[in-house]
């Protein structure tokens, strides 16, 4: 994953100035509309662009800063990155008086479409509209990733095999597009977007990047103090069960929870039932009779 600072050749305290000049200076250099049939002018645009979209907006900075490249992209897709992102509007603050430097050459972006979606068509043509298909994971596909290989039907042909990376970490709804795997018209292909459906799973649960489970244990075992086993992501676990602990205490067993690419891995929180017998038997009654005698 790309830094944005990196891409547009600043320091990460750059003042917003500074951003705002260092983009100029290479959006200029690497418009299309100055960079006819150039394909890595083209996707160098598109890099620059999509480190100003963020970096030029305070809150998607902020959130950059916070969360890093990784965590940022977990967050954020390129719908959300581009949300208001106008760069006609942009590149007229840049001292090109009403028009955009560009506007000349065919308006907006000199008919060049779209520098932002992913498998552009060709200049002029109309843009092909996405193929959209969901797919169901596991919870613990979701959480560790995994390859997938799916059977796609497009333009009514046959089915063709293609292999999807579900990357670790993934959030149910996220949506993963897929560049040139869509609908086909002529020698252009569309994108395929891939919304994820995780699977509810009959213990684990996500809490962020923790993953939460219930464990259920005796009375004498929260008033004692007992040594558990629970199941993980990572397998059984031993848990400690310290004297005295009250009913729904979340006990955080570190780094078996949510996997991202990053290398940043969440906790697992075990969160303590504590069950109370509906019934006694006889032989217990007498005891727990002297156990609230003594102030228990």
């Amino acid at each position: 994953m790309k830094n944005y600072y990196s891409v547009l050749g600043v320091a990460k305290g750059a003042s917003d100035g500074e951003i705002k000049k260092a983009y100029r200076k290479l959006a200029m250099k690497y418009h299309p509309d100055r960079n006819e049939g150039d394909n890595k002018a083209e996707e160098k645009f598109k890099e620059v662009s999509e480190a100003y979209a963020v970096l030029g907006d305070k809150k998607k900075r902020s959130q950059y800063d916070q969360f890093g490249s990784e965590g940022f992209h977990q967050k954020f897709s390129q719908e959300d990155i581009f949300r208001d992102f106008d760069i006609n509007e942009i590149l007229k603050g840049f001292g090109f008086g009403n028009e955009s430097p560009f506007q000349g050459q065919g308006g907006g972006f000199g008919g060049f479409g779209n520098p932002f979606s992913q498998g552009r068509p060709p200049r002029r043509e109309a843009e092909i509209p996405p193929l959209k298909k969901e797919l169901a994971v596991t919870f613990e596909e979701a959480a560790l990733g995994c390859q997938r290989t799916i059977a796609i039907s497009r333009n009514g042909s046959t089915q063709e095999e293609t292999n999807v990376k579900i990357p670790s970490g993934i959030a149910h709804g996220k949506v993963l597009r897929l560049p040139g795997k869509g609908h086909i018209s002529g020698s252009r292909r569309g994108d395929l977007h891939l919304r994820i459906n995780v699977l509810s799973h009959p213990l684990f649960r996500r809490e962020g990047r923790d993953v939460v489970v219930d464990a259920e244990i005796k009375l004498t075992q929260a008033m004692l103090g007992a040594t558990i086993e629970v199941e993980t992501l990572k397998g059984i676990k031993s848990v400690k069960i310290p004297p005295g602990t009250q009913n729904h205490t979340k006990l955080r067993l570190k780094e078996t929870g949510i996997q991202f690419a990053s290398g940043v891995r969440g906790d697992q929180l075990v969160r303590i039932v504590v069950k109370i017998p509906k019934e006694l038997t006889e032989e217990q009654i007498p005891h727990i009779r002297f156990l609230q005698d003594t102030g228990i």
